[in-house]
């Protein structure tokens, strides 16, 4: 995109109040909407993100009422108190379906914003182009409700304990991976050292065999030696995210990183994990839900650091 096209897209948009906050590094630019009138395209999530030419982000969350939304009336039908609904878009302008980072961010956004009201220990059901999701406020941050893992390609996770190949710059090989759906796609490899790990080179995005669908996040682990300490599991993770690039955290990514870890440790392995990224850390718990699944938690602080108004 040339300088004159981006500068013509910010001058549309000329007026418009935004936030800037993260999640563990994860940062997000904020706009509210909540009658649903300002729908962002793609072109011009992209220059917002854009850190050299915009406000710059790993991506863009709009706060609209659900009912404005076809995807938010699908799921006002289910639960009529998700009023919210997270309209997220990756850095590049592209739909994602959820980002665990972001819906804590979002949540915490809704209520500086006096859009909301949530307590210590209250919860809030927001809506997801990956579902519902619920978030419980906390003394330190928010807790959320991610919903059930599964596997991608389960008859290749359950049969072999990995179901695909992972090439990246700076691995001598290609290292075997499973992929994890949290609502959107994950694909984990584990590594053995932090040496490795932070050797590997993620300015390009790896090469997964097969690919899910839809592309997918990859995510590079080290499990901790010993791998549990005070009966949780300790891993450190770095991430490319599809759309985005390499991040300072990902939700969703220490949630998939969690459960592959967690299944190729096998029997015995604890339920409550301490995820290191580059960003700080959040907390990974196994909970049973009520729609008789296992459901993972995600929990960890979240900032805002700015608001401003687009020139």
């Amino acid at each position: 995109m040339t300088d004159s096209s981006s500068a013509a897209i910010l001058t549309s948009l000329s007026g418009t109040v935004f936030s800037k906050g993260h999640g563990t590094g994860n940062d997000f630019v904020l706009i509210a909407d909540p009658d649903g009138k300002q729908e962002i395209g793609p072109e011009a999530v992209a220059v917002l993100c854009d850190r050299h030419q915009g406000i710059g982000a790993d991506g863009l969350i709009r706060a609209v009422h659900s009912k404005h939304l076809a995807e938010g009336r699908d799921l006002l039908a289910m639960a009529p108190e998700a009023e919210w609904f997270m309209d997220y878009r990756n850095g590049d302008g592209s739909l994602s379906e959820m980002c665990g980072n972001g819906v804590r961010v979002f949540v915490h956004f809704l209520i500086e914003q006096g859009l909301v009201t949530l307590s210590e220990g209250q919860s809030l059901t927001i809506g997801t182009r990956a579902g519902l999701k619920i978030i419980t406020r906390s003394k330190d941050g928010y807790a959320v409700d991610m919903g059930p893992w599964e596997f991608i390609f389960p008859d290749q996770a359950v049969a072999k304990a990995m179901d695909s190949l992972v090439n990246a710059e700076g691995l001598e090989v290609p290292r075997p991976a499973l992929s994890i759906s949290m609502g959107n796609p994950h694909t984990v490899v584990a590594l053995a050292e932090l040496d490795e790990l932070a050797a590997t080179k993620l300015f390009e995005s790896p090469e997964v065999d097969p690919l899910p669908a839809n592309g997918t996040n990859v995510e590079f682990v080290v499990p901790a030696e010993p791998l549990v300490h005070d009966g949780a599991g300790h891993i450190t993770m770095r991430v490319h995210e599809r759309g985005v690039g390499e991040t300072q955290s990902c939700g969703t990514g220490a949630c998939a990183s969690a459960v592959a870890i967690r299944y190729w440790a096998g029997a015995g392995a604890p339920n409550e994990w301490q995820v290191q990224v580059p960003g700080g850390t959040v907390y990974v718990s196994f909970l049973p839900g009520s729609d008789g699944k296992e459901h993972v938690q995600l929990s960890g602080p979240a900032v805002l650091v700015a608001s401003g108004i687009i020139a």
